[in-house]
């Protein structure tokens, strides 16, 4: 097994449906081009939602007609039923991904339904999918925990991700969409779901709205798993979790993979750049450390030595 991370990319999809302030479609073009030009081989790019649901996302077509594509780079949409992924291949999206909580109580504020029926839309989606040239990945929501419901039970998260393998998708993501993760929950579930996913096809999504995403992404690791999502400044957020804070922050992870050694393939310093400029965008400061204090290995000029 490769020790190289891949990180994909999720900052203008699940950063920016939550955005109070709409980006203009020319900015999200533009950041999307210089991530490609940073490396990364997934960018989650928006979602083909209902525009009234989430108006933040409503130029999802315009962007994926924009965009500059890099050769090797797997432009993804997220969908949440089959006109979506309707609209999605006729955007080009090369994977569309499909979302499901393992709490019936998230799923019912999130999609408005049990997860039981939104797994059976699901069944239509890979209908309307049966030969385009689109992968499908399948996303476990709460699947480290839910606010309204607490732990949800590893073997009924993981029911969830044989019927995600039954219906025949690519691949699966376990998601700690409301940040109550901790790193032996985490490498307890992850070891248990590569034994059903291989790591070429498992993501991890996690949340740092309890200070513990990069912690969970190390024990995720150390477990076996090799993709993650993140998004640059630690944009994001569940807009059903009380208190919730962003996904975990792209520099940051990629920074601390790269002071231990493992490779990502990512350009740390332009990343750095692309979210030192995201409060300009977003019209607020972003949570990642990394774009303010710089990476460890930048020195500093020493300070004046005192006398002895």
């Amino acid at each position: 097994m490769s020790d190289a991370m891949i990180v994909q990319e999720v900052a203008t999809r699940d950063g920016f449906q939550i955005e109070p302030t709409f980006v203009p479609t020319p900015e999200k073009i533009r950041l999307i081009d210089a991530l490609s030009a940073c490396g990364f081989s997934r960018i989650e790019v928006s979602s083909f939602v209902s525009p009234k649901a989430v108006p933040a996302l409503a130029d999802a077509a315009e962007i994926f007609s924009g965009i500059r594509r890099r050769p090797g780079t797997t432009y993804v949409a997220l969908v949440p039923n089959p006109r979506g992924a309707e609209r999605a291949l006729a955007a080009g999206a090369d994977e569309i991904n499909l979302v499901a909580s393992a709490s019936e109580t998230h799923n019912r504020a999130n999609m408005g339904m049990t997860p039981e029926a939104s797994i059976a839309g699901f069944a239509r989606i890979m209908e309307t999918v049966r030969g385009a040239p689109v992968s499908v990945n399948a996303t476990v929501a709460t699947a480290f925990g839910c606010p309204f419901e607490g732990a949800q039970p590893e073997d009924k998260v993981l029911a969830q991700v044989e019927r995600y393998r039954a219906l025949g998708v690519d691949g699966v993501t376990l998601a700690d969409t409301t940040g109550m993760a901790n790193p032996r929950q985490v490498a307890r579930l992850v070891a248990r779901a590569l034994a059903l996913v291989g790591p070429e096809r498992l993501t991890l999504h996690f949340h740092n709205t309890r200070g513990c995403g990069l912690a969970n992404v190390l024990a995720a690791y150390e477990a076996g798993a090799r993709r993650f999502d993140a998004a640059l400044g630690g944009l994001g957020g569940c807009p059903f979790a009380p208190g919730a804070t962003g996904n975990i922050c792209t520099e940051d992870l990629v920074s601390m993979a790269h002071e231990m050694g493992v490779p990502t393939g990512l350009d740390l310093p332009a990343l750095i750049a692309l979210s030192r400029d995201l409060p300009r965008l977003v019209g607020h400061d972003v949570p990642g450390q990394v774009a303010k204090a710089g990476r460890p290995c930048d020195l500093h000029p020493s300070p004046p030595l005192r006398a002895a």
